[in-house]
């Protein structure tokens, strides 16, 4: 019953945050002022994550460890390059939010923590330099309007939105601002029966080389009906289906693929044993049963269990491929965009 208590306890922090000022962006706190606090009991966090996902838990955060909490937000991979561009003068202290995969490209920006909650992660998560951390898992889906289309008409998988019929018509994310569009690309690389750029010149094709402002912009759009198909996170489309969006889920036939998103403690942070605990704090029993009971998505945590059985064929992502081929993926895809080709 106390693990119970404590996730309520955390939950409701959304409706405190949402009543406190509009959004925790760029120079506000979710918590008192930083007039009051010491130089010591500060942190700052940059995070791709939603207000809704990051409030609750920063604010829980605060009220237990007495630490005032800085948020940054925007997306993973324009966050990663503005810790990289700032170095040791940054005031960034963690990054939290993002594919593990666009850690690992950026690895030279954290420095190795193993988390206090180490032994209670799942084995696959566990690297040998611990320079990140997971949160949690995030398995890729299609999604569709269900009252522009019929479930016997949508595509069941990856390689159907290439058959003619959906272009123009499916809604994407930029790879480039958005980490969880770059998961996936490399996704249906690995996935599909394909060439790599043959992938990548088909998909352009699909999209018109025209690209969604957000992985938000996504699910309006399709549950609008301004495009009837996208690619977005599981958890971010049953958020959206538990609001009454008219969409529906597919998980792609050919298996997906269910990368975790991460948190990292940055290089040269004044702040480091703060971000420690806020790394040990995103692990813990009660934040994982918070992730997984109203946050919609799946435990990187051994020792809890979902109460509903996972959907989906989960692929066995390779993340030391994806890591060696981000830069040149990106950069192919962006030339493919702007119509200028995209090389071999």
């Amino acid at each position: 019953m106390k693990g119970k208590r404590n996730v309520w306890a955390l939950f409701l922090g959304i409706a405190v945050a949402a009543m406190s000022a509009a959004g925790c962006g760029a120079g506000e706190s979710s918590g008192q002022g930083p007039e009051k606090v010491s130089e010591e009991k500060r942190l700052t966090v940059y995070t791709s994550h939603k207000q809704e996902v990051y409030a609750p838990i920063i604010k829980e955060f605060e009220e237990r460890t007495g630490i005032w909490v800085e948020v940054v937000p925007g997306g993973t991979t324009e966050l990663l390059e503005r810790i990289r561009e700032e170095g040791e003068k940054g005031s960034c202290d963690v990054m939290f939010g993002g594919g593990v995969e666009s850690y690992e490209v950026f690895k030279d920006c954290f420095v190795s923590y193993e988390s206090t909650q180490s032994d209670h992660i799942e084995s696959i998560y566990r690297t040998e330099d611990h320079v990140w951390t997971p949160f949690t898992e995030l398995p890729i889906v299609l999604i569709y309007n269900n009252k522009l289309v019929d479930a016997a008409s949508a595509p069941r998988g990856f390689e159907d939105l290439f058959d003619g019929n959906w272009d123009g018509k499916v809604s994407f994310a930029d790879p480039g601002r958005s980490g969880s569009s770059c998961t996936m690309l490399e996704t249906m690389i690995q996935v599909l029966p394909m060439r790599e750029n043959e992938v990548l010149e088909q998909f352009a094709r699909v999209l018109g080389r025209r690209m969604a402002a957000g992985s938000g912009a996504v699910l309006d759009e399709v549950s609008e009906g301004t495009y009837l198909v996208g690619l977005t996170l599981e958890e971010t489309a049953k958020k959206y289906i538990d609001r009454g969006a008219a969409i529906s889920i597919v998980y792609p036939r050919e298996g997906t693929s269910a990368v975790a998103d991460g948190c990292a403690v940055i290089r040269g942070t004044e702040h480091e044993e703060n971000a420690k605990l806020f790394v040990d704090f995103i692990v813990s029993p009660d934040v994982q049963r918070l992730a997984v009971e109203k946050l919609y998505r799946r435990t990187v945590r051994d020792d809890i269990t979902p109460d509903q059985k996972e959907e989906g064929s989960i692929m066995d992502f390779d993340l030391g491929w994806a890591v060696k081929n981000q830069k040149s993926i990106l950069e192919r895809w962006a030339a493919l965009m702007a119509g200028n080709g995209g090389g071999s």
